[in-house]
Protein backbone atom coordinates (compact mmCIF):
# COMPACT_ATOMS: atom_id res chain seq x y z
CA UNK A 1 0.00 0.00 0.00
CA UNK A 2 1.28 3.45 -0.61
CA UNK A 3 1.50 6.14 2.07
CA UNK A 4 -1.52 8.30 1.73
CA UNK A 5 -0.39 11.39 3.63
CA UNK A 6 2.85 11.44 1.38
CA UNK A 7 1.63 10.80 -1.87
CA UNK A 8 4.34 9.32 -4.77
CA UNK A 9 5.87 12.54 -6.29
CA UNK A 10 5.15 12.26 -9.91
CA UNK A 11 8.09 10.59 -11.81
CA UNK A 12 9.71 9.61 -8.42
CA UNK A 13 9.20 5.70 -9.22
CA UNK A 14 11.39 6.15 -12.31
CA UNK A 15 14.58 7.27 -9.41
CA UNK A 16 13.37 4.17 -7.88
CA UNK A 17 13.96 1.96 -11.01
CA UNK A 18 16.65 3.81 -12.47
CA UNK A 19 18.63 2.51 -8.85
CA UNK A 20 17.20 -0.74 -8.34
CA UNK A 21 17.89 -1.40 -11.56
CA UNK A 22 21.70 -0.04 -11.37
CA UNK A 23 21.91 -1.71 -8.39
CA UNK A 24 20.68 -5.46 -9.93
CA UNK A 25 23.27 -5.00 -12.36
CA UNK A 26 25.99 -4.89 -9.59
CA UNK A 27 24.71 -7.72 -7.45
CA UNK A 28 23.93 -9.98 -10.69
CA UNK A 29 26.92 -9.33 -12.01
CA UNK A 30 28.63 -10.38 -8.67
CA UNK A 31 26.76 -13.76 -8.32
CA UNK A 32 26.92 -14.35 -11.84
CA UNK A 33 30.99 -13.49 -12.15
CA UNK A 34 31.59 -17.09 -10.67
CA UNK A 35 29.77 -19.42 -13.05
CA UNK A 36 31.80 -19.94 -15.52
CA UNK A 37 34.90 -21.09 -13.70
CA UNK A 38 32.52 -22.86 -11.05
CA UNK A 39 32.45 -26.10 -12.47
CA UNK A 40 36.17 -26.13 -13.22
CA UNK A 41 36.95 -24.48 -9.81
CA UNK A 42 35.24 -27.53 -7.93
CA UNK A 43 37.33 -30.16 -9.55
CA UNK A 44 40.31 -29.02 -8.26
CA UNK A 45 38.62 -29.59 -4.51
CA UNK A 46 39.56 -31.94 -2.45
CA UNK A 47 36.94 -35.10 -2.28
CA UNK A 48 35.76 -33.89 -6.06
CA UNK A 49 36.97 -37.00 -7.55
CA UNK A 50 34.38 -39.15 -5.69
CA UNK A 51 31.85 -37.17 -8.57
CA UNK A 52 31.48 -37.32 -12.38
CA UNK A 53 32.76 -34.09 -13.37
CA UNK A 54 28.95 -33.73 -15.42
CA UNK A 55 27.19 -34.22 -12.05
CA UNK A 56 29.43 -32.23 -9.98
CA UNK A 57 28.82 -29.07 -12.44
CA UNK A 58 25.20 -29.47 -11.58
CA UNK A 59 25.32 -29.64 -8.03
CA UNK A 60 27.54 -26.89 -7.37
CA UNK A 61 25.12 -24.93 -9.49
CA UNK A 62 22.02 -26.10 -8.68
CA UNK A 63 22.38 -25.89 -4.72
CA UNK A 64 21.63 -22.34 -4.45
CA UNK A 65 18.65 -21.98 -6.06
CA UNK A 66 16.93 -25.46 -5.30
CA UNK A 67 17.15 -23.63 -1.03
CA UNK A 68 16.00 -20.42 -1.89
CA UNK A 69 12.91 -22.63 -3.63
CA UNK A 70 12.42 -22.68 -0.11
CA UNK A 71 13.08 -19.62 1.68
CA UNK A 72 11.66 -16.60 -0.69
CA UNK A 73 8.38 -17.08 -0.14
CA UNK A 74 8.86 -16.12 3.64
CA UNK A 75 11.05 -13.79 2.89
CA UNK A 76 8.93 -12.06 0.08
CA UNK A 77 5.54 -12.24 2.75
CA UNK A 78 8.29 -10.09 5.54
CA UNK A 79 8.59 -7.86 2.62
CA UNK A 80 5.01 -7.00 2.87
CA UNK A 81 4.79 -7.10 6.54
CA UNK A 82 8.37 -4.95 6.99
CA UNK A 83 9.04 -3.51 3.36
CA UNK A 84 11.00 -4.19 0.49
CA UNK A 85 13.70 -2.03 0.61
CA UNK A 86 14.81 -3.74 3.80
CA UNK A 87 14.62 -7.22 1.94
CA UNK A 88 16.79 -6.29 -0.91
CA UNK A 89 19.29 -4.88 1.41
CA UNK A 90 19.05 -8.31 4.10
CA UNK A 91 19.80 -10.36 0.67
CA UNK A 92 22.38 -8.06 -0.80
CA UNK A 93 24.83 -7.92 2.51
CA UNK A 94 24.33 -11.61 3.76
CA UNK A 95 25.31 -12.93 0.21
CA UNK A 96 28.49 -10.72 0.14
CA UNK A 97 29.62 -12.63 3.40
CA UNK A 98 28.60 -15.58 1.97
CA UNK A 99 30.49 -15.52 -1.36
CA UNK A 100 33.86 -13.99 0.09
CA UNK A 101 33.92 -17.15 2.44
CA UNK A 102 33.64 -19.28 -0.89
CA UNK A 103 37.09 -17.84 -1.89
CA UNK A 104 38.34 -19.84 1.49
CA UNK A 105 36.54 -23.66 0.94
CA UNK A 106 38.91 -26.03 0.95
CA UNK A 107 36.56 -29.27 0.22
CA UNK A 108 33.93 -29.82 -2.86
CA UNK A 109 31.37 -30.33 -0.20
CA UNK A 110 32.05 -27.45 2.09
CA UNK A 111 31.82 -25.49 -1.85
CA UNK A 112 28.23 -26.85 -2.69
CA UNK A 113 26.96 -26.12 1.62
CA UNK A 114 28.20 -22.53 1.27
CA UNK A 115 26.49 -22.21 -2.14
CA UNK A 116 23.14 -24.04 -0.34
CA UNK A 117 23.64 -21.01 2.28
CA UNK A 118 23.63 -18.81 -0.18
CA UNK A 119 20.40 -19.91 -1.89
CA UNK A 120 18.85 -19.22 1.70
CA UNK A 121 19.90 -16.27 2.48
CA UNK A 122 19.79 -14.79 -1.00
CA UNK A 123 15.81 -13.91 -2.74
CA UNK A 124 17.95 -10.28 -4.01
CA UNK A 125 15.53 -10.78 -7.61
CA UNK A 126 12.37 -11.16 -5.79
CA UNK A 127 12.72 -8.42 -3.52
CA UNK A 128 13.82 -6.36 -6.43
CA UNK A 129 11.19 -7.01 -8.16
CA UNK A 130 8.76 -6.47 -5.69
CA UNK A 131 10.42 -2.97 -4.64
CA UNK A 132 9.72 -1.51 -8.25
CA UNK A 133 6.41 -3.07 -8.75
CA UNK A 134 5.05 -1.59 -5.90
CA UNK A 135 6.94 1.98 -6.65
CA UNK A 136 5.70 1.89 -10.18
CA UNK A 137 2.12 2.55 -12.10
CA UNK A 138 0.47 -0.82 -13.30
CA UNK A 139 -0.02 0.60 -17.21
CA UNK A 140 3.66 0.91 -17.26
CA UNK A 141 4.79 -2.45 -15.78
CA UNK A 142 6.10 -3.71 -19.12
CA UNK A 143 8.66 -1.01 -18.96
CA UNK A 144 9.49 -0.93 -15.66
CA UNK A 145 9.96 -4.56 -15.42
CA UNK A 146 11.69 -4.34 -18.39
CA UNK A 147 14.03 -2.23 -17.76
CA UNK A 148 14.70 -4.09 -14.37
CA UNK A 149 15.73 -7.35 -16.56
CA UNK A 150 18.31 -4.83 -18.28
CA UNK A 151 20.01 -4.06 -14.88
CA UNK A 152 19.39 -8.14 -14.41
CA UNK A 153 21.21 -9.58 -17.30
CA UNK A 154 23.29 -6.10 -17.77
CA UNK A 155 25.08 -8.16 -14.74
CA UNK A 156 24.67 -11.58 -16.08
CA UNK A 157 26.34 -10.15 -19.69
CA UNK A 158 29.41 -8.39 -18.01
CA UNK A 159 29.72 -10.62 -14.62
CA UNK A 160 30.78 -14.15 -16.60
CA UNK A 161 32.85 -12.33 -18.95
CA UNK A 162 34.93 -10.86 -15.92
CA UNK A 163 34.96 -13.77 -14.18
CA UNK A 164 36.06 -15.81 -16.78
CA UNK A 165 39.27 -13.26 -17.43
CA UNK A 166 40.09 -12.87 -13.70
CA UNK A 167 39.73 -16.89 -13.22
CA UNK A 168 42.44 -16.85 -16.04
CA UNK A 169 44.73 -14.14 -15.40
CA UNK A 170 44.64 -14.78 -11.10
CA UNK A 171 43.28 -18.29 -10.43
CA UNK A 172 39.78 -19.26 -8.81
CA UNK A 173 39.74 -17.72 -5.53
CA UNK A 174 40.02 -13.51 -6.24
CA UNK A 175 36.74 -13.78 -8.06
CA UNK A 176 35.43 -14.73 -4.81
CA UNK A 177 36.59 -11.33 -2.91
CA UNK A 178 35.69 -9.26 -6.17
CA UNK A 179 32.37 -10.16 -6.27
CA UNK A 180 31.78 -9.69 -2.63
CA UNK A 181 32.84 -5.81 -2.82
CA UNK A 182 30.04 -5.78 -6.14
CA UNK A 183 27.47 -6.54 -4.09
CA UNK A 184 28.18 -4.62 -1.14
CA UNK A 185 28.35 -1.80 -3.33
CA UNK A 186 24.64 -2.54 -4.57
CA UNK A 187 23.33 -3.09 -0.86
CA UNK A 188 24.80 0.79 -0.23
CA UNK A 189 23.54 1.93 -3.38
CA UNK A 190 20.22 0.89 -2.60
CA UNK A 191 20.52 2.05 1.23
CA UNK A 192 21.15 5.75 0.11
CA UNK A 193 19.36 5.78 -3.38
CA UNK A 194 15.95 4.46 -2.54
CA UNK A 195 13.29 6.27 -1.04
CA UNK A 196 10.69 3.37 -0.72
CA UNK A 197 6.75 4.82 -0.52
CA UNK A 198 5.29 1.74 0.52
CA UNK A 199 4.01 1.54 4.16
CA UNK A 200 3.44 -1.79 5.55
CA UNK A 201 0.39 -2.45 7.36
CA UNK A 202 -0.52 -0.81 10.71
CA UNK A 203 0.74 -3.50 13.56
CA UNK A 204 2.95 -5.67 11.41
CA UNK A 205 4.97 -7.95 13.29
CA UNK A 206 7.00 -10.91 12.44
CA UNK A 207 4.40 -13.65 11.63
CA UNK A 208 5.50 -16.72 9.49
CA UNK A 209 2.82 -18.73 10.66
CA UNK A 210 2.53 -21.80 8.19
CA UNK A 211 -1.23 -21.48 8.34
CA UNK A 212 -1.73 -18.17 7.46
CA UNK A 213 0.93 -17.75 4.81
CA UNK A 214 -0.83 -20.67 3.07
CA UNK A 215 -3.84 -18.69 2.87
CA UNK A 216 -2.51 -15.95 1.41
CA UNK A 217 -0.71 -17.75 -1.15
CA UNK A 218 -4.03 -19.70 -1.89
CA UNK A 219 -5.70 -16.22 -2.89
CA UNK A 220 -2.86 -15.11 -4.97
CA UNK A 221 -2.70 -18.80 -6.83
CA UNK A 222 -7.00 -18.39 -7.19
CA UNK A 223 -6.56 -14.95 -9.66
CA UNK A 224 -7.46 -15.83 -13.03
CA UNK A 225 -3.85 -16.49 -15.26
CA UNK A 226 -1.63 -16.58 -12.35
CA UNK A 227 -0.88 -19.93 -12.41
CA UNK A 228 -0.12 -20.42 -15.77
CA UNK A 229 2.14 -17.27 -15.64
CA UNK A 230 3.86 -19.36 -12.78
CA UNK A 231 3.96 -22.41 -15.25
CA UNK A 232 5.53 -20.12 -17.78
CA UNK A 233 8.10 -18.94 -15.48
CA UNK A 234 9.16 -22.55 -14.43
CA UNK A 235 9.56 -23.59 -17.83
CA UNK A 236 11.49 -20.54 -18.62
CA UNK A 237 13.83 -21.30 -15.24
CA UNK A 238 15.01 -24.53 -17.16
CA UNK A 239 15.26 -22.66 -20.34
CA UNK A 240 17.41 -20.39 -18.47
CA UNK A 241 19.73 -22.52 -16.40
CA UNK A 242 20.34 -25.58 -18.66
CA UNK A 243 23.05 -23.92 -20.69
CA UNK A 244 25.31 -22.43 -17.55
CA UNK A 245 26.86 -26.42 -16.14
CA UNK A 246 27.50 -27.69 -19.59
CA UNK A 247 29.05 -24.01 -21.33
CA UNK A 248 32.90 -24.76 -20.18
CA UNK A 249 32.19 -28.42 -21.27
CA UNK A 250 30.78 -28.03 -24.82
CA UNK A 251 33.40 -25.10 -25.07
CA UNK A 252 36.15 -27.65 -24.57
CA UNK A 253 34.53 -30.09 -27.00
CA UNK A 254 34.45 -27.55 -29.49
CA UNK A 255 37.96 -26.03 -28.74
CA UNK A 256 39.96 -29.20 -28.09
CA UNK A 257 43.34 -27.79 -27.50
CA UNK A 258 41.69 -25.18 -24.82
CA UNK A 259 43.19 -25.33 -21.15
CA UNK A 260 40.60 -25.22 -18.14
CA UNK A 261 40.98 -21.29 -17.83
CA UNK A 262 40.71 -20.94 -21.15
CA UNK A 263 37.37 -22.80 -21.92
CA UNK A 264 36.36 -20.55 -18.42
CA UNK A 265 37.27 -17.29 -20.69
CA UNK A 266 35.06 -18.58 -23.72
CA UNK A 267 32.21 -19.95 -21.83
CA UNK A 268 31.75 -16.51 -19.93
CA UNK A 269 31.95 -14.86 -23.57
CA UNK A 270 29.02 -17.56 -24.30
CA UNK A 271 27.41 -16.56 -21.27
CA UNK A 272 27.99 -12.72 -21.87
CA UNK A 273 26.67 -12.83 -25.48
CA UNK A 274 23.50 -14.24 -24.48
CA UNK A 275 23.08 -12.11 -22.07
CA UNK A 276 23.58 -8.84 -24.17
CA UNK A 277 21.36 -9.78 -26.34
CA UNK A 278 18.36 -10.94 -23.36
CA UNK A 279 19.03 -7.47 -21.83
CA UNK A 280 18.35 -5.74 -25.16
CA UNK A 281 15.44 -8.17 -25.73
CA UNK A 282 13.95 -7.15 -22.34
CA UNK A 283 13.78 -4.07 -22.66
CA UNK A 284 12.91 -3.50 -26.33
CA UNK A 285 10.35 -6.27 -26.04
CA UNK A 286 8.84 -5.38 -22.63
CA UNK A 287 7.96 -1.53 -23.96
CA UNK A 288 6.40 -2.79 -26.69
CA UNK A 289 4.07 -5.38 -24.38
CA UNK A 290 2.57 -2.20 -22.77
CA UNK A 291 1.32 -1.13 -26.45
CA UNK A 292 1.02 -4.63 -27.80
CA UNK A 293 -0.15 -6.65 -25.04
CA UNK A 294 1.93 -9.14 -22.98
CA UNK A 295 0.39 -12.47 -24.45
CA UNK A 296 1.24 -11.57 -27.92
CA UNK A 297 4.67 -10.94 -27.11
CA UNK A 298 5.26 -13.59 -25.14
CA UNK A 299 3.91 -16.03 -28.13
CA UNK A 300 6.02 -14.89 -30.93
CA UNK A 301 8.87 -14.16 -28.00
CA UNK A 302 8.90 -17.81 -27.51
CA UNK A 303 8.54 -19.28 -31.07
CA UNK A 304 12.12 -17.15 -32.25
CA UNK A 305 13.61 -18.60 -29.00
CA UNK A 306 12.86 -22.42 -29.78
CA UNK A 307 13.87 -21.61 -33.54
CA UNK A 308 17.45 -20.20 -32.88
CA UNK A 309 18.14 -23.12 -30.22
CA UNK A 310 17.55 -26.14 -32.16
CA UNK A 311 20.47 -25.59 -34.90
CA UNK A 312 22.71 -25.08 -31.82
CA UNK A 313 22.59 -28.71 -31.16
CA UNK A 314 24.56 -28.44 -34.62
CA UNK A 315 27.03 -26.15 -34.25
CA UNK A 316 31.06 -27.24 -35.08
CA UNK A 317 32.42 -24.02 -33.56
CA UNK A 318 32.93 -21.44 -31.17
CA UNK A 319 31.18 -18.61 -33.67
CA UNK A 320 28.31 -20.28 -34.80
CA UNK A 321 27.43 -20.79 -30.80
CA UNK A 322 28.05 -16.75 -30.01
CA UNK A 323 25.97 -16.05 -32.83
CA UNK A 324 22.74 -18.74 -32.33
CA UNK A 325 23.24 -17.41 -28.77
CA UNK A 326 22.39 -13.60 -29.63
CA UNK A 327 19.47 -14.41 -31.57
CA UNK A 328 17.99 -16.63 -29.13
CA UNK A 329 18.89 -14.48 -25.99
CA UNK A 330 16.95 -11.65 -27.83
CA UNK A 331 13.92 -13.32 -28.31
CA UNK A 332 14.47 -15.18 -24.65
CA UNK A 333 14.19 -11.47 -23.57
CA UNK A 334 10.63 -11.27 -24.23
CA UNK A 335 9.82 -14.51 -22.73
CA UNK A 336 11.63 -12.74 -19.35
CA UNK A 337 9.79 -9.74 -19.09
CA UNK A 338 6.12 -10.28 -20.25
CA UNK A 339 5.33 -12.79 -17.50
CA UNK A 340 7.07 -10.91 -15.12
CA UNK A 341 4.68 -7.55 -15.96
CA UNK A 342 1.22 -10.40 -15.81
CA UNK A 343 1.86 -11.28 -12.92
CA UNK A 344 1.38 -7.12 -11.61
CA UNK A 345 -1.98 -6.94 -13.61
CA UNK A 346 -3.07 -10.09 -12.55
CA UNK A 347 -2.85 -9.57 -8.87
CA UNK A 348 -3.73 -6.85 -6.00
CA UNK A 349 -1.70 -3.86 -5.35
CA UNK A 350 0.12 -4.35 -1.79
CA UNK A 351 0.87 -7.97 -2.46
CA UNK A 352 3.87 -7.87 -4.19
CA UNK A 353 5.80 -9.38 -1.78
CA UNK A 354 4.35 -12.65 -1.79
CA UNK A 355 3.87 -12.58 -5.23
CA UNK A 356 7.28 -12.37 -6.56
CA UNK A 357 8.53 -13.94 -3.29
CA UNK A 358 6.36 -16.97 -4.78
CA UNK A 359 7.19 -16.44 -8.41
CA UNK A 360 11.07 -16.70 -7.10
CA UNK A 361 10.01 -19.90 -5.68
CA UNK A 362 8.79 -21.05 -8.95
CA UNK A 363 11.87 -19.81 -10.31
CA UNK A 364 14.41 -20.64 -8.25
CA UNK A 365 13.08 -24.45 -8.15
CA UNK A 366 13.25 -24.52 -11.49
CA UNK A 367 16.97 -23.18 -11.89
CA UNK A 368 18.28 -25.68 -9.07
CA UNK A 369 16.35 -28.32 -11.47
CA UNK A 370 17.71 -27.59 -14.50
CA UNK A 371 21.40 -27.86 -13.95
CA UNK A 372 21.02 -31.06 -12.43
CA UNK A 373 18.24 -32.16 -15.19
CA UNK A 374 20.89 -31.00 -18.07
CA UNK A 375 23.73 -32.42 -16.50
CA UNK A 376 22.16 -36.20 -16.38
CA UNK A 377 21.07 -35.67 -20.05
CA UNK A 378 24.17 -34.26 -21.18
CA UNK A 379 26.59 -37.16 -19.22
CA UNK A 380 23.75 -40.19 -20.98
CA UNK A 381 23.25 -38.16 -24.54
CA UNK A 382 25.58 -35.36 -24.87
CA UNK A 383 26.27 -31.88 -24.45
CA UNK A 384 24.54 -31.30 -27.76
CA UNK A 385 21.46 -32.80 -26.56
CA UNK A 386 21.05 -30.18 -23.85
CA UNK A 387 20.78 -27.51 -26.63
CA UNK A 388 17.79 -29.64 -28.39
CA UNK A 389 15.81 -30.16 -24.57
CA UNK A 390 15.79 -26.21 -24.13
CA UNK A 391 14.12 -25.31 -27.77
CA UNK A 392 11.54 -28.25 -26.28
CA UNK A 393 11.29 -26.08 -23.43
CA UNK A 394 10.48 -22.67 -25.13
CA UNK A 395 7.81 -24.84 -27.73
CA UNK A 396 5.98 -25.34 -24.35
CA UNK A 397 5.66 -22.60 -22.99
CA UNK A 398 3.80 -21.67 -26.87
CA UNK A 399 1.49 -23.90 -26.46
CA UNK A 400 0.97 -23.64 -22.53
CA UNK A 401 0.82 -19.66 -23.15
CA UNK A 402 -1.90 -20.31 -25.99
CA UNK A 403 -4.26 -22.25 -24.68
CA UNK A 404 -4.00 -20.94 -21.03
CA UNK A 405 -3.67 -17.45 -20.37
CA UNK A 406 -6.57 -15.15 -19.90
CA UNK A 407 -7.30 -13.78 -23.49
CA UNK A 408 -6.64 -10.02 -23.51
CA UNK A 409 -8.85 -7.18 -23.63
CA UNK A 410 -8.86 -5.64 -27.55
CA UNK A 411 -6.68 -2.64 -27.48
CA UNK A 412 -5.69 -0.15 -30.29
CA UNK A 413 -2.16 -0.58 -31.40
CA UNK A 414 0.63 2.74 -30.12
CA UNK A 415 4.08 2.96 -30.79
CA UNK A 416 3.96 5.92 -28.61
CA UNK A 417 3.36 6.36 -24.98
CA UNK A 418 0.08 8.60 -24.32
Amino acid sequence: MQDAEEPQPAKRWLVTLIVVALAQALGTGGITLVYPFLPLYIQTLRDAHFVSPELLAGLVIAAPPLVASLATPIWGRLADQYGRKKMVMRAVFGVSIILALMGFAETALALILLRALQGLTSGIIAANMALVAGECPRERMGFALGTLQVGLFSGVAIGPAVGGLLAERFGFQIPFFFTSVLLILAGLLVMFGVRETYVPPAGSRLNINPLKMLGSWRVILRLEGVKTVYSLRFLNGFAQRSIMPVAPLFVMALIPNAVAAGASTYAGLVLTVSSIAMTAGSLVLGWLSDRWGYRAILLGAAAVAAAFYIPQAFVSDITQLLVLQALAGFAAGGVLSAPAAMLANFTALGDEGSVYGLDASVSSFANGLAPLSASIIAAVFGLRAVFALVAIYYLSMLVIGAHFLPAPKRKRLRLIPT
